[in-house]
């Protein structure tokens, strides 16, 4: 037991170095452009550079903040299985007996998603089901919302609750290493001319002055044009995953709905999806503070369609309910976000193969359809 409690405290320890090493690396770069670069520059350029590299400062610190320090968010207490339902499901040895134990508790609950074999998705570990795009995190040992991936950059997970946050420290991170550059370039190719002119052993007197700033401002520039190049790929991936709607791991595994898996099936068009994300105030996007749509259980969906049973009931204005151990998809309730997100939406996009299952009646139904 001591032993793996040593163990455990070692790997929480561990888990800050890339932390600590990204904190050394920005108060070294914050005293290297504000104490040593300024001993040798003129007083116009430095009350320019420092109000703008103070601001990007400061987004740029209080948006990592944001993204390490937010809890990831977990699913509710109604995604738990009652303590009758946990025991009966423990006792169970039979697949298909958990399946249906599963589908029973599920039914009422917001989710629209399985697994690739059409099973529930159930976390053994946390003992719930997985709301949509729900998964577990081995590094947390915890549940988390919307996961797009455990970041060890932030030691944190990224997910529902933080995923604006981590995007902000990108784009900010991003500029803050893109104007160190450009306003050190000059001063670095000064420098390492005059290097290369003492070498030479042809320098002139009237140059720059001989002194240790030099050193941090060589390395300010390669450190500054090194994380602008790195960061530049990560910050355009995650820009075209919100565009699309999707999280890194749905990039890799589509979540399966009904009619199979849709890598697309959570898009709503880039408009609406950088809605869900940033929130309906643009005064507050660029701002970190939580402002994105939803709970994190409850998602529109782009394309969701019923069973044939389930058609003839929603053409009589009732609600869907579950038609028995086949109904995967339960009926939910749009939270308010949705009906925001849903409500410019008037026209509905019917469906190849589902259409002709239909035209028994008068009319054909698709729950929510969204052009992407």
């Amino acid at each position: 037991m001591a032993p793996s409690h040593v163990l455990k405290c070692c790997q929480k320890v561990l888990a800050w170095v890339p932390v600590a090493f990204i904190a050394l690396v920005v108060a070294w770069s914050y005293y290297a452009y504000v104490v040593e670069l300024f001993t040798i520059s003129s007083t116009a350029e430095k009350v320019v550079y420092l109000v703008v590299f103070h601001l990007s400062f400061v987004m740029f610190v209080w948006s990592y903040w944001k993204t390490i320090f937010t809890s990831p968010a977990s699913p509710s207490n109604e995604f738990c299985l009652s303590k009758a339902d946990k025991e009966q499901y423990e006792k169970e040895e039979r697949p298909e007996s958990q399946q249906e134990i599963l589908r029973r508790a599920a039914k009422d609950l917001p989710i629209y998603t399985t697994t690739a074999s059409r099973a529930i998705r159930y976390c053994d570990r946390c003992q719930l089901i997985k709301p949509d795009r729900c998964h577990h995190c081995s590094a947390c040992d915890i549940c988390v919302l919307k996961m797009d991936h455990h970041c060890p950059w932030v030691n944190n997970c990224v997910g529902f609750s933080n995923y604006k946050f981590f995007l902000l420290f990108l784009m900010y991170s991003l500029l803050y290493c893109l104007f160190v550059a450009a306003t050190v370039l000059q001063y670095f190719i000064k420098f390492w001319t005059l290097c290369r002119r003492k070498a030479a052993e042809n320098c002139p007197k009237n140059e720059l002055p001989d002194t240790h700033a030099k050193f941090h401002v060589l390395f300010l520039f390669f450190v500054a044009a090194m994380f602008f190049i790195s960061i530049l790929s990560l910050f355009s991936y995650h820009c075209w995953l919100v565009s699309k709607n999707r999280s890194t791991i749905e990039t890799f595994r589509a979540p399966t709905f009904r009619n199979g898996p849709d890598k697309n099936g959570f898009s709503l068009g880039c408009s609406k999806n950088l809605r869900e994300v940033f929130g309906d105030e643009k005064k507050y996007w660029l701002l970190p503070i939580f402002t994105s749509l939803g709970d994190g259980c409850n998602f529109p969906t782009r394309l969701v369609i019923m069973d044939p049973e389930q058609l003839a009931v929603s053409s009589q204005n009732e609600p869907a309910k579950s038609s028995g151990a086949n109904q995967t998809f339960p009926p939910r309730p749009l939270s308010e976000s949705q009906n925001r997100l849903l409500a410019n939406d008037s026209q509905w996009v019917e469906s190849g193969p589902e259409e002709e299952n239909v035209k028994s009646g008068a009319k054909k139904h698709i729950i929510v359809s969204l052009e992407s």
